[in-house]
Order: C-alpha cells, then structure tokens, then sequence
C-alpha cells in the first residue's frame, strides 16, 4: 500500500490498519497536532483519493476535487490513498497537557463578561488563537480561548454568563481568587500563521475576541507587517470591551485597523451600526490573498464564512473555532 501526501509529493509505504498521524511522524511528513485523542482538531488533513477509516466512519473518496477531512489521529488506512496535510510551512505541535492553575484576578468588564486571569503551576505551550478545556468542578467543564500569550506568564479568559448557565453560573457564584482550575490543552486549529505576509482580517463575536486578542498580540509582537482589520460586532453599545486595548494596538501599530460593529441599541455616534459581516461586506471587495480568522457563534461563523468564500479566500485559509454556548 502506498501514501501519497500533498503537496509535498511525498510517497510512503504503508500497511492496511496503520495509523495515519502515527505513519505522519514516523516518515518526518510536518503535520500538526496536540491532543492526540481526537478533541482538538489540530491535526485535520483532507482525503482527496482512496479509504482513509475515521473512529466510527468510513471515508471513501474518488473525486480529488471534492475530498473530506479526517483527524489524522482517529484515522485508519485501509487502502492506498493520497491526503493533503494543511501548510507544512505553519505546523504546530504543543503536546497536549493537564496543569493545575490558581485563580489571580476575575473581574466584571461588561454587564455579563468576566475576565479571568490563572497562573499555572507549569508552563502551558500554545499558539495565538487556541483554546483549553477549564475544568472549575468535576461538573463543571467548558472550552475558553486564551486571550492571553505564552510568554505573558499567566493565561487569560474572557467568559460571558449564560442565564441559567451551570457552568458559567457556578463561575458568578462560586468562583473565587485562589481557587484551584484543572486547564487541558491546547486545542485548536484558527492558530496564528505567522509565515503569511499578506492582509490578516479577523472577525469576532461578543467574547470571540478573546483568541483575536491574542492573535493580534502575537503578530504584533512577532514584527509581522501584514496589513491587519478587526471587525469587532456585538449586539449593543453595553456590550463593548476591551476598546482601550485596541485603541492603544492601533495607534502603536498603523499596520492595524479596528471596527466596532453594534447590531442593536440606540445610536451612539460613535460605532457602525448593523450585522458584523455586512460591513466586512461594505468595506472589503476582494480578498484574493487574504487569511481569516473567524471566532464567536457558530451562526456568525457560518455567514462569515460563506462571505470570505466569495469575496475570494481560499477556504483553507478560513481558520475558525465555533463554540456553542450551553446553559447545561
């Protein structure tokens, strides 16, 4: 049995039942992964010919212009087959870990968003953009992105309180300075691609802008030149934040662009008023050769990604990280 990879044009010999992250690694073909377990989506690739099997599915392709994308490490093969494995120039590989950190600073910065800061009684490694699993209770589980960087020290969220949200509820009532959180990660793949030089945008949603923080951080903080938009949209005035840190990004670096999108409330005249993706609509034409990092509610996800698709990004470069509020 043969694999061939794309589009390195690698070829390998391989055996029916063998593990493609495991037959990946062992040849040296750049791949990127974390958890190893099938959570974190980071080693995504796309089966373009033959069988790959996926825990619990089979993946059977005979059009390369359509193809389908496995987690390399839940996969099988059973059959020569070709895979393309996403930008072997941007791979990643944090070792997925568990650390203990202690609660440093929560903090009210709107109506219904909490800024939690932890330190960790070990090093966590991770790229811009990614998330963890934050374990408060053995009952209280929930993935957050790090707003923060590696090198800050500590890690930083930002949680918006879901009503009759358990978890989120437990984070209002009971969380407190000092506490004990068990962090899992990291996971993710709408990580910083800090070898593109060309135009960044990045959309969120309410507190999707927690991982565009951190991402703006660390392109900011790696010298990238890239031209870089944030479009910003929350529902009303009341539920802005952070607009001081990225009033200060913008004016140090004129690389940087900020839009703040209000859907709903009175007009302020201040900030544009509408849906987040119409003015990314309005303002940007073409986006041939531009890279997209899109978090915040799956519905906006899923219209902003629809949008980019026709204004001309290549859907390979639409790096997204949906989460799903739960008020269990």
């Amino acid at each position: 049995m043969e694999l061939i990879v794309q589009p390195l044009g690698r070829s390998v010999s391989v055996t029916a039942g063998d593990n493609l992250l495991e037959v990946l690694r062992e040849n040296n073909i750049p791949i990127s992964y974390s958890c190893t377990a099938g959570r974190c989506g980071t080693c995504r690739c796309k089966v373009l010919e033959g069988r790959v099997v996926e825990t619990g599915q089979e993946a059977k392709i005979t059009n390369p212009n359509e193809g389908r994308y496995v987690l390399a490490c839940m996969s099988t093969l059973n059959e020569s087959c070709v895979i393309e494995v996403p930008e072997p120039d941007e791979i990643v590989t944090h070792p997925a870990r568990i650390v203990k950190a202690e609660v440093v600073t929560i903090e009210d910065v709107t109506h219904d968003i909490k800024r939690i800061v932890m330190r960790c009684s070990k090093p966590l490694s991770f790229s811009p953009g990614q998330y963890a699993m934050l374990q408060f209770t053995p009952e209280h589980i929930r993935p957050y992105s790090m707003a923060s960087l590696e090198t800050d020290g500590q890690l930083e969220f930002h949680v918006r309180l879901v009503p009759d949200g358990r978890v989120t509820g437990y984070i209002r009532d009971s969380l407190k300075v000092g506490d004990s959180v068990r962090v899992s990660g990291p996971m993710g793949t709408a990580y910083l691609r800090q070898k593109h030089a060309g135009p960044m945008l990045c959309i969120a949603g309410g507190t999707g802008l927690a991982p565009v923080l951190s991402i703006l951080r660390g392109a900011l903080a790696n010298g990238m030149q890239n031209e870089m938009h944030v479009y910003f949209g929350v529902r009303s005035p009341a539920d802005i934040y952070c607009t001081d840190q990225l009033t200060a990004l913008a004016e140090a670096y004129p690389n940087l662009h900020v839009h703040i999108i209000v859907a709903m409330g009175e007009r302020d005249g201040v900030h544009r008023r509408g849906l987040v993706t119409d003015a990314v609509a309005e303002d940007l034409p073409s986006l041939d050769g531009w890279r997209a990092y899109l978090c915040g509610a799956p519905p906006m996800v899923d219209a902003a990604t629809l949008l980019l698709r026709r204004r001309g990004i290549q859907p390979e470069h639409v790096y997204a990280d949906a989460f799903y509020a739960s008020a269990t």
